[in-house]
């Protein structure tokens, strides 16, 4: 694999909600979907900026939906993984349970 193509920790959790949440992957969404399931204090710049980067990337697209008077007539953007986009999830996981394989969890306190 070349340097750059592995995923960083927040890419992975982001790319997993966007899949987890199918149509209604919105940005707001995205970042209540990661907060609730992980426990952690999430941006929605941090997730903006994310998902930005993971369109660049070619893993994600984006979609605008039509302008809703909800919004004050502005659209929403919606996001999807791409083929590209799954293969690296599924490269991820791979990885993630190769690096924990024969080790017993949960692990003592103080092991090293």
């Amino acid at each position: 694999m070349a340097k750059g193509e592995s995923l960083g920790e927040f890419e992975y959790l982001v790319l997993l909600a966007v899949l987890r949440l199918s149509d209604d992957a919105y940005g707001m969404r995205v970042r209540r979907e990661i907060a609730e399931r992980t426990q952690r204090d999430v941006t929605i710049g941090a997730v903006y900026a994310t998902l930005d980067r993971l369109t660049a990337k070619g893993l994600i697209n984006a979609e605008l939906s039509d302008p809703t008077p909800e919004r004050g007539g502005r659209a929403k953007r919606s996001f999807h993984l791409t083929g590209a986009g799954i293969q690296a999830v599924n490269r991820s996981r791979r990885e993630l349970e190769s690096m924990l394989e024969g080790l017993a969890f949960p692990l003592p306190r103080g092991s090293r």
